[in-house]
């Protein structure tokens, strides 16, 4: 199949970020005996299906109390993205859709000199909690949870992803590339795609399919 001319759309945490920058907040604005606890919790009930990813998030978030400020500080000192993204994004113009926010990516892609398209929510920091105000993930008739699939670009596209929030999202490409638990759970499907390392093998591969 060919790939000349489909949109590329990209998940952020894990994705273009070598590590999810939220784990990363939350390990270290958070204590690992509040936190450990209720990751184990979170992650018991997203894989028995009795709580959905919105919910997860939510929770996570509102562990977070201290200003956004220190978070941004945080993260454009210690996110890190993969290799080749800044020229990856030059070329191929990709949509980065993320269930995180505008106020934690931004910053990062400054940083990095990267001006891109980001369709992601936004978050209120508040001294309560943190709070997420959702744009990225919308009611979805197809996996029945909040997700991704609906800020998806119209026509076909290329999805590139790595954890439970593309799943949906990466069913309706025309193809994926995908890595850790998104590339374990399309094996268990029986959906195929390409691995997923790093921008520059990811550039590599759509120039030899255009190349075709």
């Amino acid at each position: 199949m060919s790939l000349v001319g489909v949109q590329v759309v990209v998940d952020w945490d894990g994705t273009v970020t070598e590590r999810d920058t939220l784990m990363l907040t939350l390990r270290h604005f958070v204590l690992a005996t509040v936190l450990e606890p209720l990751e184990a919790e979170l992650d018991a009930g997203l894989a028995a299906g009795t709580i959905t990813h919105r919910e997860v998030m939510e929770r996570e978030f509102a562990m977070l109390t201290v200003p956004l400020d220190d978070v941004v500080a945080f993260l454009v000192e210690h996110a890190r993205v993969r290799p080749g993204f800044a020229a990856f994004v030059e070329r191929f113009d990709p949509l980065i859709l993320s269930s995180s926010s505008h106020e934690t990516i931004g910053p990062v892609l400054a940083r990095e000199g990267v001006t891109a398209r980001v369709r992601a929510n936004h978050a209120d920091a508040t001294r309560d909690g943190w709070r997420i105000r959702w744009v990225s993930d919308s009611e979805c008739d197809v996996c029945g949870e909040p997700c991704k699939r609906g800020s998806l670009p119209k026509g076909a596209f290329v999805y590139v992803g790595d954890g439970y929030s593309d799943r949906c999202a990466a069913l309706a490409a025309e193809h994926v590339f995908a890595r850790d638990t998104l590339a374990q759970y399309l094996d268990d499907v029986n959906v195929p795609y390409r691995p997923f390392t790093d921008f520059e093998a990811l550039a590599a591969a759509l120039d030899a399919d255009a190349a075709r």
